[in-house]
């Protein structure tokens, strides 16, 4: 039995908000310098956990013990809670954009906290928060330092949300998902740097999360929630070599497969959409009188060339930065492109009126499906918007039932309650993606772009909607363009992949291959990535 010092405790943890218990007597304990995770679906209740260890929780209802050193957190004065908050327990939110404040740089928000909890001048702040961003591995930190949040990329952001939660040198860190929208590759730097770091500042960290690959490759010890309850939890490599319990072994095999589920493509037919050196240039901001006589621009995406047919799945693979997004919205025709880019002989013109039946062909599947549903429509206003738009001379039964289907065909048709009339924050994440798949369906479109559908979703969400998708490719006949850095999706969905590097296709071709036996440095360092997570 090790004899470390144990840091922190939870007894008998129980919260609630209005009356509706969330977690269930929870009981865990961290030691010093133990990487211990905290394992479960969305709603399982573990970021909740996390929260009520700061009391940041105002409205809920919390009974049990939260032992810091002996002190039960849940007994100290508001003062002396901001006090623990940042200097002895620091935490990593999942979203650094929110929680970065997006008008002030990134450097005077961490030498806020040096300030403020050191109590250090401001030069000397200043010169510690530019040793942080260095620490963490930021490129050229000095000029970061002046950077604000938005001229970050996510894998920066992410790092200097790191530097300032290790600015007070905490003795436990909680870090909230700290890697969901990070690329396979960002994933491995920053969990290998979060260890660096551990390591060389002896700090706990309580790793929060719902991939398991995450967690063998980190943690000591693993802690598994399911609704609110700990259904197991011990050594990492007893419990991933022999889990006990049904939900464990469950998110253990959760995993996207292709299962002979994928639709076979038409052969011999001709392609839905054709691209030619397509090219998407942007304008940029020069100092100096240089700029009065001449336009700049950063080119993130150079002379493509594709092509999808009907029935079949392209996927576009690359890091941040690498030109997909750029591509998807050339596709989409939501952004100026040069080169010839058609859809069986139609192309973008630029003009609402123009290009109206063609947006009926193309529609698109967003990464976020909370933030690209409207919260003031119900799901019944939200599905109908398209069939409004282009079947302007349907009746509201015509359109209500046609609404209907939609839902039923993504899943949601057998809801006890009546899902036209409810708004989106009523469903969870997977039935918030499904409702955006019906709002995109139910106008028939031939070309679905599907923008990195299954990254915010847990994994056995994420294996539900990759059937689904499978499903109704084999049942509609549609054309896919999948947009994603996640080689298992394109395992499970892709007949062809296009590899993007800084804005240059660096490889492409059928899927088997391209992922079997890559050609390029580039691929096989994506592709080398997942085996390490899995």
């Amino acid at each position: 039995m090790s004899t470390a010092k144990v840091l922190l405790e939870l007894k008998d943890l129980r919260i609630a908000f209005g009356g509706q218990a969330v977690v269930h007597g929870v009981n865990l304990s961290i030691q010093a310098g133990e990487r211990v995770a905290l394992v479960g679906e969305s709603g399982s209740g573990k970021s909740v956990t996390a929260l009520s260890v700061l009391r940041l929780l105002e409205s809920a209802d919390i009974s049990g013990h939260v032992l810091w050193q002996g002190q039960d957190l849940l007994l100290q004065t508001p003062l002396e809670m901001q006090r623990i908050r940042g200097d002895e327990i620091a935490m990593i939110f999942q979203e650094p954009m929110t929680a970065l404040n997006p008008l002030m740089t990134v450097g005077s928000q961490i030498s806020e906290v040096l300030q403020l909890k050191k109590l250090l001048p401001r030069r000397d702040a200043d010169a510690r928060a530019v040793h942080l961003l260095s620490e963490t591995g930021i490129d050229d930190p000095e000029r970061r330092f002046g950077a604000y949040p938005h001229q970050l990329s996510g894998g920066q952001r992410q790092r200097a949300m790191m530097a300032m939660a290790l600015a007070s040198e905490p003795k436990l860190l909680l870090a909230d998902e700290p890697t969901t929208a990070l690329d396979a590759s960002l994933r491995l730097q920053m969990l290998q740097l979060l260890a660096n770091l551990q390591q060389k500042t002896g700090m706990a960290v309580l790793l929060i999360t719902h991939d398991l690959a995450l967690v063998r490759h980190f943690a000591s010890r693993v802690v598994v929630m399911e609704k609110g309850h700990v259904v197991e939890q011990g050594d990492i490599q007893a419990v991933f070599a022999s889990p006990q319990h049904p939900y464990t072994q469950r998110l253990l095999s959760s995993h996207p497969s292709r299962d002979g589920l994928v639709a076979t493509p038409p052969a011999h037919t001709l392609p839905i959409l054709q691209v030619r050196k397509l090219q998407v240039s942007y304008p940029i901001a020069v100092p100096g009188f240089k700029a009065w006589f001449k336009r700049h621009h950063f080119t993130a995406l150079h002379g493509a060339d594709f092509s999808i047919a009907p029935g079949s799945t392209l996927g576009v693979m690359g890091e941040s930065g690498s030109g997909k997004s750029s591509l998807a919205q050339a596709v989409l025709g939501l952004i100026p492109f040069k080169g010839d880019l058609s859809f069986a002989g139609q192309t973008w013109q630029g003009s609402p009126a123009l290009d109206k039946a063609l947006r009926r062909r193309v529609q698109v599947v967003f990464q976020d499906p909370y933030g690209s549903l409207s919260p003031r429509m119900t799901v019944g206003e939200i599905v109908s918007e398209g069939l409004r738009l282009h079947h302007p001379q349907w009746t509201f039964a015509q359109i209500e039932e046609r609404v209907r289907q939609a839902l039923e065909e993504v899943g949601l048709g057998g809801e006890s309650f009546d899902v036209l009339s409810r708004y989106p924050h009523a469903f969870s994440g997977g039935q918030r993606q499904r409702i955006a798949l019906a709002r995109a369906l139910v106008v028939e479109p031939e070309l679905l772009v599907l923008d990195e559908p299954t990254s915010a979703l847990d994994v056995t969400v994420q294996q539900q909607i990759l059937e689904l998708l499978q499903a109704l490719q084999k049942k509609r006949g549609m054309a896919y363009l999948l947009i994603t850095h996640d080689v298992d999706v394109l395992r499970a969905m892709a007949h062809q992949v296009l590899v993007l590097k800084s804005g240059i296709v660096v490889e492409q071709g059928a899927c088997d291959q391209v992922l079997g036996h890559p050609q390029h440095e580039y691929t096989r360092t994506l592709v080398q990535a997942f085996p390490d997570l899995r």
